[in-house]
């Protein structure tokens, strides 16, 4: 499917810079674009290749705009409306509704209007699925699960008893919504399982990455918030609540009972210790450690970065040697103020 240059630039409310009757068909690198495709700028460091670009056509900022010599739709958002033209250009694969003959459906499950259920599919008793979900090959959904409107499972997503999927949701292979949390109880040297008794309740147009685990909660529910974005390998134990238009990378682990504010941005191998609370509008860095709650918004960060390896054993000793320099550096401090107020 082809568009103008005008038509891309009225859906994302940008303004041409050049030929507005350009017709595009696909999307590319600033590197690789041919005249046919779109591409974006957003980083700086590559307006080199803008020069170069032999694209049908850019979106960039304002910024950006005076070292753009070919045709350009200017966002204040360039990213965002890559993002919208993008999903234009290359629709969503169009699928057919009805259930394959190789899934298994309890007889009490309540399908509506223009589903999919593919192969290889187990629908427990009192599942409900609203219009037009698609449940991909080789999902398997427990009794009494709730999916909403237009969501899709693409593929071996497993969803445990009483959890609910709110709509436009999209999660990808392997993720698995409900499975029992991390409870053990300690009784003469000897664990005990503690019954989890909760659920998982996910809200509207979240994605979850694949295998991703999100574990039920203890006794209420696990709770995921409209818009959350969760990347591939991510743990969310029990009881954890993550606020609404907050994005995870991947192979972060959230223990127990943590709750984490909205419009958060998290990195990838974040650990974050269970019971805390995160404020609204916090960053974390990647490979950091969150062992006590953030109570203001901003950035934050942990670990120690990258270095030569012998620079780090180095410093290393040094950290070890911190203690006592600070202890010495005390006594010093003292020392030095009682001779002050002796000479006087």
């Amino acid at each position: 499917m082809k568009y103008t240059l005008g038509e891309l630039a009225e859906h994302v409310a940008g303004e041409v810079k050049g030929d507005a009757s350009c017709e595009i068909e696909s999307v590319g690198t600033l590197q690789h674009a041919d005249n046919t495709q779109i591409s974006f700028l957003t980083n700086p460091s590559y307006r080199k290749q803008l020069a170069s670009s032999q694209a049908g056509a850019v979106i960039i900022s304002a910024a950006d705009a005076e070292h753009c010599s070919i045709n350009a739709i200017v966002s204040n958002n360039p990213y965002a409306a890559y993002a919208r033209i993008a999903a234009l250009l290359s629709p969503a694969e169009e699928y057919e509704t009805g259930i394959d003959p190789a899934a298994h459906i309890a007889t009490d499950v309540d399908i509506n209007n223009n589903v999919s259920i593919a192969a290889g599919v187990v629908i427990e008793s009192g599942v409900a699925l609203a219009d037009s979900v698609r449940i991909g090959p080789g999902c398997v959904l427990l009794k009494n699960v709730k999916i909403g409107a237009l969501s899709v499972l693409t593929a071996n997503v497993t969803v445990a008893s009483g959890c609910e999927i709110g709509e436009r949701n999209l999660i990808h292979p392997g993720v698995v919504i409900g499975a029992d949390g991390f409870g053990q109880a300690m009784d003469n040297g000897n664990w005990i399982k503690v019954p989890q008794l909760g659920g998982v309740v996910i809200g509207d147009d979240v994605e979850i990455g694949a295998n991703t685990t999100i574990d039920r909660g203890a006794i209420e529910d696990t709770i995921i918030e409209d818009n959350v974005k969760l990347d591939n390998q991510i743990q969310v134990a029990h009881n954890v609540k993550i606020g609404a238009h907050t994005a995870i990378a991947g192979c972060t682990a959230i223990a127990g009972s943590t709750k984490i504010g909205k419009h958060c941005r998290i990195a990838g191998m974040v650990g974050i210790v269970g019971h805390l609370e995160i404020a609204d509008n916090v960053t974390i860095t990647a490979k950091s450690l969150v062992s006590g709650s953030i109570k203001k918004a901003g950035v934050y960060s942990a670990g120690t970065p990258l270095e030569p390896s012998q620079q780090w054993r180095k410093n290393t000793i040094r950290f070890k040697q911190l203690d006592d320099m600070a202890k010495r550096l005390n006594k010093l401090e003292k020392q030095l103020s009682s001779d002050n107020e002796s000479g006087e």
